[in-house]
């Protein structure tokens, strides 16, 4: 079958771009998906609640969030950034709500919201294909309308004038990609949890704290946010973070590293001299029973047993050489990391197609006229909290807007 236009790829990518075609056209469309569903990862996240963007709406403050495509994606949230992302739902009858961390979900709560507008949105000509593995795709050197050939793995094939890669983390796509002349940043993981087995944090799961600074040992990487304790180790924000900063790092240490958490996000200077006032407000009271810096009691009293404060302790006898090592635990406490778990279902790859190969205004391949490549796919990639989702929107957006100009 010939099409004027085929999208790889039936993710918040490949929907987006179909979404935004100019539906008075009648070229020929169709998106082809490996699964047997679309919008299989849109489903899933957020709990089922889809974290739609995140509600940073000033650009040199969003690509800081980016630990690899900050610089290409200036240029491109310049045309669809977050604000774009949250009207264009909102005027299409979804709207959303900002948590108190800054994600946005559709009001509704449920990522069905997202999937109905996406599906609603797309021209009924639009031919969608589901289980149809692409095998393989043969450039033209000609230029015609049947620039493209592509392979199925059930035999069949297509050829296209324009073809849409949106194939998310796809290693056969990403070889024929090479084969095709593009560069493959080597892919590996970003945003895991950490496995850690250490006294201070054994049996304490589902404690947090608000402000944790966390950093790789003899690196200068450093991200903060809420620390979560888990079952295996470390989680949350401030841990995900770390971890999408640090993918390659951390994948050429085989995931096991030394961790440094400063529990209290604060210099341990400060915290010394806090200690210090605290030795005079709180004389009388034992150190280990009345926690402080917005830690919950059951850490605060490992911290203090790691720091050699002994349990009837009062803040009044605490000495120079207690305050030196309690400050220690609290500012620069090291645990080994042993593995990386997935974070959730919300796997995401560092790596991809070299984004110096790729137009950064129209998400158009430098090398081979005619196609376009949106989502993870390229090597970029955001922290959680919605900004993937946004990246994502961002490339299919431009790509949309090109496609009604030429087809």
């Amino acid at each position: 079958m010939h099409y004027k236009l085929i999208i790889i790829g039936g993710g918040a990518a490949g929907y987006f771009c179909a979404a935004n075609l100019n539906p008075t056209k009648a070229a020929k469309v169709a998106i082809l998906e490996k699964g047997r569903d679309s919008l299989a990862k849109v489903r899933i996240s957020g709990g089922g609640r889809c974290n739609v963007t995140h509600a940073c709406f000033q650009n040199s403050q969003l690509v800081k969030n980016y630990p690899r495509g900050k610089k290409f994606l200036k240029k491109a949230f310049e045309q669809f950034a977050c604000q774009d992302t949250v009207e264009w739902f909102e005027q299409r009858g979804v709207p959303t709500k900002k948590e108190s961390d800054g994600r946005m979900f559709p009001v509704s709560n449920s990522s069905q919201s997202i999937i109905d507008c996406l599906q609603d949105h797309i021209s009924s000509e639009v031919d969608l294909m589901h289980s149809t593995d692409v095998t393989a795709v043969k450039v033209s050197d000609k230029e015609s309308t049947e620039r493209f050939e592509i392979s199925i793995k059930n035999g069949e094939s297509h050829t296209c004038e324009y073809l849409v890669l949106a194939s998310g983390s796809n290693a056969r796509i990403w070889s024929i990609l090479a084969n095709m002349g593009h560069t493959i940043v080597k892919p590996v993981p970003s945003l895991f949890t950490m496995h850690i087995n250490d006294d201070r944090i054994k049996d304490l799961m589902g404690l947090s704290v608000p402000k944790a600074q966390v950093r790789i040992s003899g690196e200068k990487i450093v991200t903060e946010g809420p620390l979560l304790i888990t079952h295996w180790g470390q989680s949350g924000p401030a841990i995900l973070k770390l971890s999408a900063f640090g993918a390659r790092v951390l994948a050429e240490r085989n995931y096991q590293f030394e961790l440094e958490v400063n529990w209290t996000g604060k210099k341990q200077k400060i915290v010394i001299a806090e200690l210090h006032e605290m030795i005079r407000s709180l004389e009388a009271k034992m150190v280990q029973k009345n926690a402080q810096f917005a830690i919950p009691s059951r850490l605060w009293e490992r911290l203090c047993i790691h720091a050699s404060v002994q349990e009837h302790t009062r803040y009044r006898d605490l000495n120079k050489k207690n305050i030196i090592k309690l400050a220690a635990q609290l500012c620069a406490a090291r645990f080994q990391v042993t593995k990386k778990s997935t974070f959730k279902e919300e796997f995401v790859t560092a790596g991809g197609v070299d984004t110096a190969e790729i137009d950064p205004l129209t998400f158009g391949s430098k090398i081979i006229p005619g196609l376009y490549l949106a989502g993870e796919v390229l090597d970029i990639d955001g922290v959680t909290g919605g900004f993937n989702f946004q990246s994502a929107w961002t490339g299919a957006y431009a790509i949309s807007q090109t496609l009604n100009n030429i087809m």
